[in-house]
């Protein structure tokens, strides 16, 4: 799912350039680059045949090339073909790119120009902006949050026409974090190895990926939601003696996260399966797997205490202290002062 972001979303802009409502400017801008690329990539297979590309496709990069260059090369007309698609990649290190706003003015209707500024945004005050914005589209990329992953994987995987069972979606997404370029290549992947059309599973998970489908930080935080020692234990054990697959940090990371969401779900006005998923913007299978049985496991003052000893934690990884403690042993700590 992308995400909305002042205006016009992903979603949108596939409808419009499906139907052959293709805009003169278009301007991709944002943190997230997943989104920039395939908008960028789906414009120009929808816009150009690909026997028209050789003539009517001009890739400029922003380093490169400047503003009085763009401009150039979009006031040209296509050749034996209806359009030309000029992209502009790279374009947050375009110089010059003030001088786009005179072209964006009156573009030429034979033209396509796509802009896409990664890691940053057009200041939407700016003349360009507001010149855009009369003619074109300027959209947005942001970063997903970590709990709209899921999401997102499993939407991807069944545009693909598979599916993703739920733990071996939380393991990978897990795993991965929010590069959604990597998400979605490690689907590709595993779409592939499974074969179009069937579930991926944990198994697969761990065959193809090299996640370990019971020692990883969501079995972690399913053992401690229920309080379960000896498991809990085991995967602290195996983490240590895997410190290249499984750092501190990120795992800290995924523990601050869950207790986190755990104490707001103590303040969730319907305390039901369906209300806590929607008031913490999880899925309900996430919530009665791992936040309901926490719910009975641990009171809110424990939890509060617990957020406390994982910041401690950090700093103590850091170095905050004066503390020479293996990274191993900081963790067993802590997860003995979570069940305990």
């Amino acid at each position: 799912m992308a995400k909305k972001a002042g205006g016009i979303s992903y979603e949108e802009i596939v409808r419009q350039v499906r139907a052959g409502d293709f805009k003169p400017i278009y301007y991709l801008m944002g943190d997230e680059p997943y989104y920039i690329d395939r908008v960028s990539d789906y414009i120009v297979e929808q816009a150009l045949k690909e026997e028209e590309r050789d003539f009517n496709l001009t890739i400029l990069y922003g380093p490169q090339t400047t503003g009085e260059e763009v401009v150039n090369a979009a006031k040209r007309y296509p050749m034996m073909a209806d359009r030309q698609v000029v992209v502009v990649r790279e374009a947050q290190s375009l110089e010059h790119r003030e001088m786009l706003s005179y072209y964006v003015q009156k573009p030429l209707a034979s033209t396509v120009l796509i802009i896409c500024h990664k890691n940053g945004t057009l200041d939407r005050r700016t003349n360009l902006a507001k010149e855009i914005q009369k003619t074109g589209i300027i959209f947005e990329s942001n970063k997903l949050y970590d709990r709209e992953l899921p999401t997102f994987a499993t939407s991807y995987v069944r545009r693909k026409g598979s599916e993703i069972a739920p733990d071996a979606c939380m393991i990978l997404c897990e795993h991965v974090g929010a590069d959604l370029n990597r998400l979605a290549g490690e689907l590709d992947k595993l779409i592939v190895a499974v074969g179009e059309g069937k579930r991926i599973d944990a198994q697969a998970i761990q065959d193809n990926i090299g996640i370990s489908k019971e020692y990883n930080s969501f079995e972690l935080v399913a053992a401690l939601s229920m309080r379960d020692v000896v498991k809990s234990n085991r995967i602290v054990k195996y983490f240590d003696s895997n410190p290249k697959n499984f750092a501190l940090q990120p795992t800290l990371s995924t523990l601050f996260k869950f207790y986190t969401d755990l104490m707001l779900a103590y303040y969730s006005p319907v305390k039901s399966e369906q209300g806590i998923a929607d008031w913490l913007g999880q899925s309900t299978w996430q919530v009665k797997r791992n936040v309901l049985p926490a719910m009975r496991m641990y009171s809110a003052m424990k939890v509060y205490e617990i957020i406390g000893e994982i910041r401690r934690t950090d700093a103590a990884s850091k170095g905050v202290g004066g503390q020479k403690t293996s990274d191993g042993d900081l963790l067993k700590e802590l997860v003995f002062q979570i069940l305990h």
